[in-house]
Order: C-alpha cells, then sequence, then structure tokens
C-alpha cells in the first residue's frame, strides 16, 4: 500500500525521482491520497504552513556572537544557542526507540551503509592508516547531536576516541546503556548531556582538541546554524574535518522528505522536521567557508522506501552529505590538500564522486 502511494506521489516531480516510483503499479487509490500526491496541494500546504510562522523580521535577534564567531567574516542574524526546546521534546518522547532498527529511526540505521566510509574514507585520505583493523585508531571525534549512539557506536569500532554529546539526557543515557555490553567500545567511546556551545566555551582558550566533528541529520534540527559552525571551527585542530549531512531546501525535498516520510508512508514520525530549517548546499557552503572552513566534498544521497536503503546520487536536491576542513595557515603534513586552496564548486562535487564508497 505505501509503494503506491509513494509512486502517485513523486510520478510528475521530475526524472530524478522516478527511480524511486514502480510504474506498474495496478489498483487503486482512494481519493484522498490522490488528492494528497497532486503537486499544487502540497505546494498548498507548504503555503499555509509558511503564513502561520512568525515574521522573522519581528523577532528580536542579536547580531553579535560574543567571543565564539572571531574567525567569520560576515554575521546573519542569530540567536543565543543553538538549542531548539521544541527539538528537545521532540526527541525526549523518542529517546527508548533509538535501537529499534524496523522503528522511527530504521532510515538512520541504513545510512550508516553511507555515512560510516564517508566519514572513514575522507579522514583516511587525511591522516592515513596505522593499525589494521582500527583504521582511525589515534583520531579524537565528536559526534553532535548523538542521539543514542547510532553513529558513535560505529566510529568507536574503526578505533576512533568518539565523544558523543546531545542535549536530550535520557538519549544520552539510552546511548550509554546501549555501549555498556561491550567493555571495549566502553573505553573509546564516551557521552556527554550537553550542547556544542558549552563544549566550545570549556576548550575557549585551549588548545584544539579533536581531529573531526560529524553532524549527521542534525543541521535542520538547530536553532542558529551560525553558533553551530563557529562552535565546529572552535573544537577541531587547525586541518580538523567537518561532516555534515542534511536536508536540502528545495521543493521536491518538501515534497518526499516530508509530504511523502512524515504525512504518507510514515517513514518517520510526522512534525520530525521543519522545512525552513532545511538549507541548500550552497548556503551551507557559503556559511562554512565564511567561517574558515574549505569544504572538500558534497554528495547526494537518496533514500529508496521500498528497500530501506540508502544511495549515493548525483543530485542535491534532497539528501546531501558535506565535508569541510578548517583552514590553517600553514599546510598539514598528513593532509592530501593545502587548507588554502579555494574549491572551484564543480570540482567540489567531482572530489565528492571519489569519496565515501565502501
Amino acid at each position: 500500500m505505501y509503494s503506491k502511494k509513494f509512486g502517485r506521489l513523486a510520478y510528475g516531480l521530475g526524472t530524478e525521482t522516478r527511480a524511486l516510483c514502480p510504474t506498474n503499479l495496478k489498483g487503486s487509490i482512494p481519493s484522498v491520497m490522490r488528492v494528497l500526491s497532486s503537486w499544487a496541494v502540497c505546494k498548498h500546504q507548504r503555503h499555509q504552513f509558511l503564513q502561520r510562522q512568525p515574521d522573522d523580521k519581528t523577532v528580536n535577534r542579536p547580531t553579535t556572537l560574543s567571543k565564539i564567531r572571531p574567525h567569520a567574516s560576515s554575521i546573519r542574524q542569530v540567536s543565543h544557542t543553538t538549542l531548539d526546546p521544541a527539538e528537545v521534546k521532540k526527541f525526549q518522547s523518542l529517546a527508548d526507540k533509538w535501537w529499534d532498527q524496523q522503528g522511527e529511526f530504521a532510515a538512520l540505521h541504513s545510512m550508516n551503509d553511507l555515512r560510516v566510509p564517508f566519514i572513514r574514507d575522507n579522514l583516511l585520505s587525511i591522516h592515513g592508516s596505522q593499525r589494521p583493523g582500527s583504521p582511525l585508531a589515534g583520531l579524537r571525534i565528536m559526534d553532535v547531536g548523538c542521539g543514542g549512539g547510532l553513529l558513535s557506536e560505529p566510529l568507536g569500532r574503526l578505533g576512533a576516541d568518539v565523544v558523543g554529546i546531545d542535549p536530550v539526557e535520557v538519549s544520552v543515557r539510552t546511548a550509554e546503556l546501549h555501549t555498556s555490553s561491550d567493555p571495549e567500545l566502553r573505553k573509546r567511546v564516551q557521552y556527554r548531556a550537553c550542547t556544542l556551545e558549552e563544549v566550545a566555551q570549556e576548550e575557549e582558550g585551549e588548545t584544539e582538541d579533536f581531529h573531526a566533528v560529524v553532524a549527521s541529520e542534525v543541521v535542520e534540527h538547530l536553532a542558529d546554524l551560525d553558533i553551530f559552525a563557529s562552535c565546529c571551527y572552535q573544537v577541531l585542530k587547525p586541518g580538523g574535518s567537518l561532516f555534515i549531512t542534511t536536508i536540502s531546501k528545495t521543493n521536491l525535498s518538501y515534497a518526499l522528505g516530508i509530504v511523502a516520510a512524515e504525512q504518507l508512508l510514515r517513514i518517520v514520525p510526522s512534525g520530525t522536521h521543519d522545512w525552513e530549517k532545511f538549507i541548500t548546499p550552497v548556503d551551507l557552503e557559503r556559511l562554512l567557508e565564511s567561517t574558515g572552513f574549505q569544504v572538500e566534498s558534497i554528495r547526494g544521497m537518496l533514500f529508496n522506501p521500498l528497500s530501506g536503503s540508502w544511495s549515493w546520487t548525483q543530485s542535491t536536491s534532497i539528501n546531501y552529505a558535506l565535508h569541510a576542513v578548517k583552514r590553517s595557515e600553514e599546510p598539514q603534513p598528513d593532509r592530501a590538500r593545502a587548507g588554502s586552496e579555494e574549491p572551484d564548486h564543480n570540482e567540489t562535487l567531482s572530489r565528492g564522486a571519489a569519496a565515501g564508497q565502501n
């Protein structure tokens, strides 16, 4: 039944999504679903949603970041924190479901097939591997918005020392409980119930500590991306890597990521995402480079609801993965590329095609 709904929804939205939608489906679907699958209705729903949102111009937001953002060349309107209380409340209600591989987070479990190799291979291209069986040994990684530890654990199993942070304390307790069953993993993976800016403030004035920061399916839930980027810059070593997976802000991502995934197919709980918080690769790259990062690769990601699996794609109009490197004044000896080069956008995409292969 779900495949019929999805096929009707995606029909006519563009050739890049037709690979997901079987065209030989038979039988009829209720008229209400036929209406919901209309592209015109999708746009109408989004218009109604936008009308309910407060006018950004009426919100009183500070325009400075105090000591947190010394490296940005320009500053947008920001809030005081990355934390959104509504998002915290949302994930508190789901904290006991992180490790149900057939439940609400099933898509995140299967995403590990792409994001773990993407992180591993890009880090190995910079640092190399010194220990067979533990390719990331000696590297410190921060997993921002770690939730129940779905990504922290596989990175720890690759040998990295991982610090998973999340503002939802009950999710952190779930992650700790799951890790406790493996004594070796428990030595390499630690969790903290805190925000990214709290860690950045602790690190202020001290030597940068992490070789990599990972924020997978996180930035679309944050209150302020400027502070997020600045804090990532602050906690990373020179030449350190930032890995992000998120959802682009397009009409197609609204139709498939919200209407289809949340309202029709129930791949994720209804209300999980706010389309206004999505960000395109171009805007994210611009933000990161103004903060002091150099974007190395951007790759499109595609979820197939019929098979429950992810694959790489040329299009970044729905989901995508990004790898950026903290610029340093002097080239790092263990890096394949100098941090001072300005990347061409087409070159960035082509470089990404070689990364993240399993």
